[in-house]
């Protein structure tokens, strides 16, 4: 698979995830560093394929993250005979009165529904339980509530694993209540914000300056693949609109879409059939795509209260610069508030987000493709 040596995560947690007896743990690491094969390892790790049932349960938020993450299992799986991988998300069918698969991956609401309402899950032997992005299945009420009422079903002896590039006081302090005798690894503030990627802002006016703007990047700049954030479906749905009037090849991703369309679109971005995709914080997490070199929100990540959602603006920016290649990100400001957006993004991390000049981009290093 290309792993010559463990990232910093792994180095770090996978002695304590493969020890016997099994250990819990609350894990932090920065988006594209390999935690999601520190789990897999550690799932695979405890699975007997001679037994026909689930023996891992892997909660995601979104149904992409999910199918990420099956397919790393495939491919970390590959000489396991007989592995067998089920997916509980949202409109997947179920070809059996009882899942009989070894792992299964799933959104929370869909696993609560099958232990639930169709008793296709038998919890007590499941062997590992992690959450895969934990700050959002634990700060999300709905899914805060779906996660606990899976974790009562397990049993006592279960494995449980919580990993997440962010995590702030409120998700800790339930992550601790949620698991017994946890062992921690934590960033620091500094730590969070990747060093590998060159942030930037540039000023503009109006919609068709941020557009302008975003030809100019992609006019001077060698880019391989980009991903482009928006706030609403029907800014997204307007940029790819003038992005195909100009001749580049766009894909669109948003919730409305159905699971089939979803999968189609990311599998098509994952083969380079096009080279940019623009989407909503559907993709904030999950897309994994080793060929991204460019992120550009084309608006800031906002909480409900219209503050400066930090957390978001992490895993987005993470989008670019995998395991440690040089990235891009560049944010859009056109009013007073999302200049103030921007200064407290800026501030959190305790890192400088330059302006840019995109009539002149000397600044911008040279990205790795």
């Amino acid at each position: 698979m290309g792993f010559n040596a463990p990232s910093k995560i792994q180095e770090t947690a996978l002695p304590a995830l493969l020890a016997e007896p099994p250990i819990n743990m609350i894990a932090q690491s920065q988006s594209g560093t390999g935690k999601t094969a520190a789990f897999v390892l550690t799932m695979l790790s405890r699975v007997d394929v001679t037994k026909s049932y689930p023996q891992c349960l892997c909660l995601a938020p979104t149904y992409e993250l999910a199918l990420q993450i099956g397919q790393v299992i495939k491919k970390m799986a590959y000489y396991m005979d007989n592995l067998t991988i089920g997916y509980a998300v949202r409109g997947k069918r179920m070809g059996r009165s009882v899942v009989q698969d070894h792992v299964i991956i799933g959104t929370p609401g869909t696993v609560l529904h099958w232990i639930q309402r169709h008793n296709l899950c038998s919890m007590d032997k499941i062997r590992v339980f992690v959450l895969d992005e934990a700050d959002v299945l634990i700060s999300i009420q709905g899914y805060k509530d779906q996660s606990t009422r899976i974790k009562r079903h397990l049993s006592g002896d279960c494995q449980m694993l919580l990993f997440s590039a962010t995590y702030d006081d409120q998700v800790m302090d339930f992550a601790f209540r949620l698991i017994p005798d946890p062992v921690t690894i934590r960033l620091r503030r500094e730590e969070e914000s990747l060093d590998n990627i060159q942030q930037f802002y540039v000023r503009c006016h109006s919609l068709q300056d941020k557009y302008s703007a975003i030809c100019n990047i992609y006019g001077s700049i060698s880019v391989g693949q980009s991903v482009i954030f928006c706030k609403k479906r029907r800014t997204a749905a307007w940029l790819v609109e003038q992005m195909v009037k100009d001749s580049h090849a766009v894909a669109l991703l948003t919730g409305e879409l159905s699971i089939e369309e979803r999968a189609d679109v990311i599998n098509r971005f994952r083969e380079g059939k096009e080279k940019v995709l623009i989407t909503t914080n559907v993709s904030a997490r999950g897309i994994d795509v080793v060929t991204v070199t460019v992120v550009v929100n084309f608006d800031l990540p906002v909480s409900m209260d219209m503050t400066a959602d930090c957390e978001t603006y992490l895993h987005r920016i993470g989008r670019a610069g995998r395991f440690g290649k040089r990235g891009l990100a560049v944010n859009l400001v056109d009013s007073q508030q999302s200049m103030d957006v921007l200064w407290a993004i800026q501030e959190h991390f305790g890192r400088t987000i330059e302006n840019l000049d995109t009539d002149d981009l000397d600044a911008v290093q040279k990205i790795d493709n």
